[in-house]
């Protein structure tokens, strides 16, 4: 089955944009994900198709009506489409990479893009819309994080990307952020690469690696960092810790 996005938008226009391009826009060429961009307008209410009003208990700026989405909802979701509805939004949890591994795995999305204030949370509610958010920052609207949720998910879906060991190592994949890569010439503005790279020992250069994936986790996230060590120490607890005794192995650095 092609793996299907549907994106719910005043803004249709702007997909696929940048996944049209590179790898992710040949993969659509070939078929192997669909996208349809559909205009939130469309289902708008008189002459001028309104999408929004002001919102109750006052303050600034529209708020997008629930009644107009759940009419655009209900013309591009057949009731029994299993896609996940995620609606993007600062207010969501944050995205993750086991998230996008997570979605790629399954059937497609169904998106949808706030704009003004947002949603009326009634909507959000009865639709069940998982509430998603691409990072701690605040976007004009929805689409450019529609984008960015996109293109984690479709770069891991089978022949989208050229060598799957190149996903596999990637920052976030094990709860590390990556190693530091480096290419031709071995020696650059006084710059050597680290000799462990040029040695031809795979054991040697696979512990550097996992070493500087490490330190970068270790200095630049602690956050992630903590949730590494936490799983780690997990993954030491005997199959008797596992049934409530009190673990003794402790995460090591």
């Amino acid at each position: 089955m092609t793996w299907h996005a549907t994106v719910l938008t005043l803004f249709p226009a702007m997909f696929p944009g940048p996944l049209g391009a590179s790898l992710a826009g040949r993969a659509l060429e070939e078929g192997l994900w669909r996208l349809d961009a559909h205009d939130i307008r469309e289902h708008g209410l008189g002459r001028h198709r309104n999408v929004d009003d002001t919102p109750f208990g006052g303050g600034a700026g529209m708020v997008m009506r629930p009644d107009v989405i759940d009419t655009a909802l209900a013309a591009h979701r057949a009731p029994d489409d299993a896609r996940p509805l995620i609606y993007l939004t600062p207010r969501g949890r944050l995205l993750t990479q086991a998230d996008a591994a997570r979605w790629a795995k399954g059937p497609g999305l169904v998106l949808l893009c706030g704009r003004y204030e947002g949603l009326d949370q009634r909507v959000i509610e009865s639709t069940g819309a998982e509430e998603v958010s691409v990072g701690d920052y605040v976007l004009s609207g929805g689409e450019p994080a529609a984008l960015v949720l996109l293109d984690a998910c479709l770069r891991l879906l089978p022949g989208v990307m050229g060598g799957a060991g190149s996903a596999e190592e990637e920052s976030f994949t094990d709860g590390l952020l990556e190693y530091p890569h480096y290419t031709r010439p071995a020696e650059w503005q006084g710059r050597a690469v680290p000799p462990v790279l040029l040695s031809g020992d795979h054991g040697a250069i696979r512990d550097w690696r996992r070493d500087r994936a490490e330190d970068a986790t270790r200095t630049r996230r602690p956050d992630l960092w903590a949730a590494h060590l936490s799983q780690r120490m997990a993954g030491r607890r005997s199959p008797a810790d596992a049934t409530g005794s009190v673990a003794t192995a402790s995460a090591g650095p």
